[in-house]
Order: structure tokens, then C-alpha cells, then sequence
């Protein structure tokens, strides 16, 4: 399994463009790929979902785990943390 911990960076959050790219990105790995936040990480987001990250209200600052488990974690994870470290819009 690959976990890592996460700041969204950009000052408008997982807004739809930047949503729809990690999505699109989450999508084009086969293993199970989640969005954990919340005081007491509560909330699980399935990142293979567009509904689910935008209901997520994932906003500037907000520390998320991402964890991802499958046949590509190794790959998927460090692509998807530099995705969303690096989302300026």
C-alpha cells in the first residue's frame, strides 16, 4: 500500500478543472485510490470519482492522505502526489 500525506496547494482547491484531471489521472491506474480527510479522517474519497472529490470540498490548505493499494501503487501514488502538488490553477 502507498500512503501519503498531502496539502492542496492552489488557491482554489479541488475546484472542476483540477478535479477533473486527478480523476482523469486516478482513472488510468488500476489500483484502488482514496482521498482521506477530515478532523478525524472521517471523510473517504474515492478518487475515481468526480462527484466524490468535488462533494469532498477539498480547499486551499486542507492536508489530505491519499491512499492507494493495488498492482500499480508504486507508479500511481508519487504521480498523483505530484499532480496535486503542483496544481497551480
Amino acid at each position: 500500500m502507498f500512503y501519503a500525506k498531502v496539502i492542496i496547494p492552489n488557491e482554489t482547491g479541488l475546484h472542476a478543472r483540477p478535479a477533473s484531471g486527478l480523476v482523469k489521472l486516478c482513472k488510468s491506474y488500476k489500483s484502488t485510490i482514496q482521498i482521506i480527510h477530515g478532523e478525524e479522517n472521517e471523510k473517504v474519497i474515492d478518487a475515481k470519482s468526480i462527484i466524490n472529490v468535488l462533494a469532498g470540498g477539498l480547499k486551499q490548505h486542507t492536508e489530505i492522505q491519499l491512499r492507494v493499494e493495488g498492482e500499480d501503487e508504486d507508479t500511481a501514488g508519487p504521480a498523483i502526489v505530484s499532480y496535486i502538488e503542483n496544481l497551480t490553477d
